[in-house]
């Protein structure tokens, strides 16, 4: 069985958001608290646990096969939405217009932290990380609402920054400004990743 240990990264909780369908836009309503259950967010876009397979899983099912979600959380990086926003020529940018779930500042490389690791917040609710999330076209729609002129820039500007997507292993409440500790598998990386 695979152990996950506690790091010394420690990170804050900037941005917590409920992503609801607006108008044909991906939109995330800014909260101050939400509670994380074993299905996600209730009434959330992404509530459940199952959901048809999309276009990123074409190879291993066909389109539309009901599989775990492991996607109930997108979860940001404050300073990679800076990178992003700075990339894109802008001086801020909303995690609202990108769908975010919830933006956490201090843990460096977040886009990038182990499949397989957790990330735990103050009452013990917990996700476990699923894969980085890859940068799409969708999110541009609420941009070039909002910035005219700017949607397109947002997926070359988030390459490699698009922060991960993850699922609830505990329930639990995440607030607004608590602090989430990132625990990652104590494991030595695959030696034939090189091969792949």
């Amino acid at each position: 069985m695979p152990v996950v240990k506690p790091t010394r990264f420690v990170g804050k909780i900037t941005f917590l958001g409920g992503v609801r369908p607006t108008e044909g836009l991906l939109w995330a309503e800014p909260v101050n608290e939400l509670f994380a259950g074993f299905g996600g967010m209730a009434g959330e876009i992404h509530y459940g646990m199952t959901a048809p397979s999309c276009v990123r899983m074409t190879d291993q099912y066909p389109k539309g096969t009901e599989v775990r979600n492991t996607r109930q959380f997108s979860v940001l990086s404050a300073e990679e939405m800076a990178e992003i926003s700075a990339g894109m020529g802008l001086a801020a940018l909303s995690p609202s217009l990108i769908g975010a779930s919830m933006v956490i500042s201090g843990i460096p490389d977040f886009s990038y932290i182990p499949p397989g690791s957790r990330l735990q917040g103050a009452s013990g609710a917990t996700l476990v990380v699923n894969l980085n999330n890859r940068p799409c076209t969708y999110p541009a729609r609420a941009i070039e609402a909002a910035h005219p002129g700017f949607g397109a820039r947002f997926k070359p500007a988030a390459e490699d920054r698009r922060g991960i997507v993850a699922w609830v292993e505990r329930e639990g409440m995440f607030t607004l400004g608590d602090d989430i500790r990132l625990h990652v598998p104590d494991q030595r990386p695959w030696a034939q990743l090189a091969e792949v």
